[in-house]
């Protein structure tokens, strides 16, 4: 028996929705990047990128478990010295609540190449609207959702 490996011209790209309304944002994020990176396919090869598109809707809804509110950061660099910026994510969720779920995917991601192309096949909006209806997306549950 002979394993399977995809090519690049065989892959299949399909489009996925999810509502992000009341799920914690790790799993929510973990569930998004398996279908970035094509590890829900039973044709996943882990150095060709056969991962689908995601859109998540309403991320202004998404919940954070515990004190993770007002106790866990975003921290990043500005390049600049003295330039270590941190804001938390009870803030950020209301100014930019795409931000964080698109932070929280990339995390998911691999550090290479491969994670940076994969990201861009992610599209978040704060409400319930969103503009890929010709690509005829398929909605996804996530699975596991206790809140």
């Amino acid at each position: 028996m002979k394993t399977y490996m995809a090519k690049p011209a065989d892959i299949q790209r399909k489009w996925f929705v999810v509502d992000a309304t009341n799920v914690p944002l790790g799993r929510l994020a973990s569930q998004v990047a398996d279908i970035l990176t094509g590890k829900n396919k039973t044709t996943y090869t882990p150095h060709v990128d056969c991962g689908d598109f995601v859109i998540v809707l309403n991320s202004d809804k998404v919940a954070l478990t515990g004190k993770k509110l007002t106790d866990k950061k975003l921290i990043w660099h500005t390049g600049y010295i003295g330039g270590l910026k941190e804001v938390d994510y009870g803030t950020l969720l209301q100014k930019n609540s795409p931000k964080a779920i698109e932070q929280a995917v990339k995390g998911m991601l691999p550090k290479t190449s491969l994670g940076r192309k994969q990201i861009t096949r992610l599209f978040v909006y704060k409400d319930g609207e969103h503009k890929h209806q010709a690509q005829q997306p398929e909605k996804v549950e996530i699975k596991g959702v206790r809140i």
